[in-house]
């Protein structure tokens, strides 16, 4: 009885495996999700990204990092394009800060024109990143598809769970860990700032009387802290604005990390992953020496790590739903 017992339980534990192993293929991202039902969504999306980089090169920075802001909330669900004074838009990390939400809905007019009621927010958004990397001179790769939109933003995680400009590199990779994503992750991804802007407020402390010193970060080397400090005087405006990778502003290469060998980091977050102390007990200051010099490894490291992310929890199958409005949930 008792071995009838343990070939019951046994029976039902593969079982069971099988049914998840089920389960989990079912909800998985595929790249052609949307092949029969909106066989043209890439081209559209890749236009309205063009003509939006058109207008405005610094957009394709912008989008990339809402779909970055989104993925660490929720995981990848759209719930960064909610509306209402709940939502994310106005955590501290994005208030004032995050950009870009009219572009999506420009994106999503023109998807649901084609394709009505069948490609998520989440979706297009994870599209869209990827051809603002592209279109910014970056590599590409084939976007897993299949995401739904979540119901509910979360401000109180997006405060807490997002990587900020004053982070230590032990909180930044803790932050990171949080949702799956290793030190390569945090190295790789750090280096989309290779294009972008930053506001004064997200690095002036580095600039005057850094961790009452008295004087600048001794890691931000002297002609970049000058030109700062002339940027960003003391009660000066902090929604001043320079860029995140001088001298290769819009073009999304690895000079992002050449900088950081030579303390023209803006963001103490950026320059920490090579001139910390932690950066020498973790692989960050190794990674940032193979980066500066190999472009090619950089680009299929962000590749991955893009992907990784962007399959951070997505909400598939029957859950969440197809917007209608990314900025409201279905009524």
């Amino acid at each position: 009885m008792k071995r009838s017992s343990n070939i019951f339980s046994s029976g039902c534990l593969r079982l069971t495996t099988v049914l998840m192993l089920c389960l989990a293929s079912s909800s998985q991202l595929t790249t052609d999700f949307y092949a029969m039902s909106c066989p043209n969504l890439l081209k559209i999306v890749r236009k309205e990204v063009q003509n939006a980089i058109k207008a405005e090169t610094r957009i394709a920075a912008s989008l990339l990092r809402l779909h970055f802001h989104d993925c660490f909330v929720n995981g990848c669900d759209g719930s960064v394009l909610l509306d209402g004074s709940n939502g994310e838009k106005f955590s501290l990390p994005n208030i004032n800060s995050a950009r870009g939400f009219e572009v999506i809905d420009t994106i999503k007019s023109s998807v649901e024109s084609a394709c009505n009621g069948v490609v998520s927010c989440s979706d297009i958004l994870a599209i869209a990143a990827r051809d603002s990397v592209l279109l910014s001179g970056g590599p590409t790769w084939k976007v897993l598809l299949g995401r739904r939109d979540g119901l509910v933003a979360n401000q109180t995680l997006s405060n807490s769970a997002l990587p900020s400009p004053f982070d230590t590199l032990d909180v930044i990779i803790s932050k990171f860990a949080n949702v799956g994503l290793n030190i390569t992750d945090v190295v790789s991804l750090s280096g989309a700032h290779t294009i972008g802007q930053a506001k004064c407020a997200t690095f002036s402390n580095r600039l005057f009387n850094f961790s009452g010193t008295g004087a600048p970060d001794s890691t931000l080397e002297t002609n970049t802290a000058t030109n700062l400090q002339n940027l960003c005087p003391v009660n000066g405006d902090d929604n001043k604005t320079t860029f995140l990778d001088q001298n290769s502003a819009d073009l999304f290469d690895n000079h992002y990390f050449q900088n950081l060998l030579n303390g023209k980091g803006i963001l103490s977050s950026d320059q920490i992953l090579f001139s910390s102390d932690e950066a020498v007990n973790t692989t960050t200051k190794v990674l940032v020496q193979q980066y500066s010099i190999n472009s090619g490894l950089f680009f299929g490291n962000f590749v991955n790590s893009m992907i990784k992310m962007g399959n951070i929890s997505p909400v598939t199958g029957s859950n969440g739903e197809i917007r209608k409005n990314c900025r409201v949930v279905n009524s």
